[in-house]
């Protein structure tokens, strides 16, 4: 991704329906125990290696977040968007990139007829410095999705098994949820609108022209997408994340909202408020926020520089995105030293509560999150600031 020097004002609220959890719910959100753990943890020690396109270690990678779908979420549908294209670090050779999607929809509903929330990230790493991982860039948001998906999935089949039982499946709009993990996202030379977001400019592309039957709510597979969420960068000590749009700023302020609730109930565990890090006689002190921009007002504009990512060609196409992605980068932005060591292994599992916690809102899953009050990791599962300048497409099912 790279900073683009022009301030966007878009006018215009998009909406949804968005239902609060009830601090019961917020309080009983699962951790990932020990998942995150950077040597062995089960979600994202296999993606803290070299993932650039084309190599055995970035296939290790892709076969990693599918074998996660298929042996732990089964109801989930996997598809594989493949596209290849000549970079300018090799020549005439076509390098392979593959979009992995993940998505979960109402059993009753048609393609067609199912709006999505979805969850981005990009899993390819860059070409240099040799050797290079990208923890922030995008290793832990990778591992913070696939977190999340296992942990809303008990919670979406309650919900819509409640939903065919007291008649009312399909009356309402129909919500699903998908999962993008995008390839080549990084430049193998240097940026620029053709060396850069390869897996999502191609996707965009086909998705644009994949047509739903006449009748169907939403014409096309792209405009099914309701809300386009990027996480990148993310898992470095205290972030701050502007609200880049003013079409979804209302988003933002939800996701704010629901920072500010979960700090106040001790759950983050980055806060120097946390019960870790303080005494129980300490007074609380002031901390700061992430979400910088959570105070601000729905009509006043965007209020940040856009950052180019993977939002960009969908975008430009019409996709409303919430942008998560700090502003200044991580000190280790594009470095050898975007490692595991240099997460921040509170900060990382906080991220994932604030995306659980903001998808289990969007899909209305209040009333039905298991509330028995485990501890988060009890209840686990298995055991970027200013930044300077710098095709063929089919569907398969994955391998």
């Amino acid at each position: 991704m790279k900073l683009r020097g022009l301030l966007f004002a878009l006018l215009g609220i998009g909406c949804t329906a968005y239902t609060p959890l009830s601090d019961k719910s917020l309080n009983s959100l699962p951790g990932p125990g020990s998942d995150f753990d950077i040597h062995n943890g089960a979600l994202l020690a296999p993606i803290l290696t070299v993932r650039v396109p084309g190599t055995p270690t970035h296939e290790g990678v892709m076969h990693h977040l599918a074998g996660f779908f298929r042996e732990q979420l089964p109801d989930w549908k996997l598809e594989w968007q493949n596209s290849t294209s000549t970079t300018p670090a090799t020549g005439d050779k076509q390098v392979p990139f593959r979009n992995l999607i993940a998505t979960r929809d109402p059993p009753w509903a048609r393609e067609g007829d199912v709006g999505r929330l979805a969850l981005v990230a990009h899993y390819d790493s860059k070409l240099t410095p040799t050797g290079f991982i990208g923890a922030t860039d995008s290793a832990a948001p990778c591992a913070m999705i696939l977190h999340a998906a296992r942990s809303l999935d008990k919670a979406l089949t309650k919900k819509w098994a409640a939903m065919e039982a007291d008649g009312s499946a399909g009356i309402d709009e129909e919500t699903g949820i998908q999962i993008l993990f995008l390839d080549g996202e990084e430049a193998f030379s240097s940026w620029t609108d053709t060396d850069s977001l390869y897996g999502a400019r191609s996707l965009s592309e086909t998705w644009e022209k994949t047509m739903h039957p006449a009748p169907s709510t939403y014409k096309t597979l792209l405009s099914s997408i309701t809300l386009f969420m990027l996480l990148d960068l993310l898992g470095g000590a205290n972030p701050t994340i502007p609200s880049y749009f003013a079409t979804t700023h209302w988003a933002y302020r939800a996701m704010a909202s629901l920072e500010h609730r979960l700090r106040s109930a001790g759950r983050f565990k980055s806060s120097p408020n946390h019960i870790s890090k303080r005494s129980p006689d300490a007074e609380r002190v002031t901390e700061p926020r992430w979400l910088i921009h959570g105070d601000k007002q729905d009509n006043q504009g965007s209020l940040a520089f856009m950052v180019e990512d993977d939002h960009i060609p969908f975008m430009a196409r019409g996709v409303e995105v919430l942008h998560m992605i700090p502003s200044p980068f991580p000190a280790v932005w594009h470095r050898i030293e975007d490692d595991g060591a240099h997460l921040d292994p509170d900060t990382v599992e906080d991220w994932s509560t604030l995306v659980i916690a903001f998808a289990a809102e969007w899909m209305d899953l209040e009333g039905f999150i298991d509330t028995g009050f485990v501890t988060r990791e009890e209840n686990a599962g298995s055991g970027k600031g200013r930044r300077e300048m710098e095709g063929k497409s089919e569907l398969t099912n994955p391998s």
